[in-house]
C-alpha cells in the first residue's frame, strides 16, 4: 500500500514537472503554453504548498487568454487557421517531404524529428483547437 502511494506521488510529480517545462517552453514556442503551465502546476499544487499559493495567478492569466482570444472575429479566425497550420505542419513534419532545391543545408537537416516532432505540432494544434473551442462556448457571449 505504501509503495503503491510513492509511486504514485512520484508519478504526479514527474507530470506536473513536465508539464510546467513544456508550458514556459510554449510561452515562445507554438503552442497552449499557459494551459500546460496551469495542468503542471495544479499537479503539483497535489504535492507541494508552494505550488498551490501559486495557482491562482496562472490560472488568472490562462482563463484571460482564454477570454481574449474570442473578442473579436479576426482574432478567433487567426486562432483557427493558426490551429490548423500547426496540424498541418505536423503531418508536413511527418511525412517528411525531400528538401526543396532553396534549403541551403544538408538534406538531414530538413524537418529534423521525424513523426515524433510531426505529432507534437499535430497535438499542439489539437490542443489549440480545443482551448478555441472552450474559450467560444464559455467566454463569447460576454464579448457581445
Amino acid at each position: 500500500m505504501q509503495g503503491s502511494r510513492a509511486a504514485k506521488s512520484i508519478a504526479i510529480q514527474v507530470a506536473g514537472w513536465v508539464l510546467v517545462v513544456a508550458g514556459i517552453a510554449a510561452l515562445v514556442l507554438p503552442g497552449p503554453g499557459l494551459l500546460a503551465l496551469f495542468a503542471g502546476m495544479a499537479l503539483l499544487a497535489t504535492q507541494y504548498d508552494w505550488a498551490e499559493r501559486r495557482l491562482e495567478p496562472v490560472k488568472k492569466a490562462a482563463l484571460r487568454t482564454a477570454a481574449e482570444s474570442v473578442q473579436s472575429t479576426p482574432r478567433i479566425v487567426l486562432s483557427v487557421l493558426l490551429a490548423f497550420a500547426l496540424v498541418a505542419a505536423g503531418v508536413v513534419w511527418g511525412l517528411h517531404p525531400a528538401s526543396p532545391g532553396w534549403w541551403p543545408l544538408a538534406d538531414r537537416w530538413w524537418l529534423p524529428g521525424g513523426w515524433g516532432t510531426g505529432v507534437t505540432l499535430i497535438g499542439s494544434g489539437l490542443a489549440a483547437g480545443a482551448m478555441i473551442v472552450y474559450s467560444w462556448i464559455n467566454y463569447r457571449d460576454a464579448t457581445d
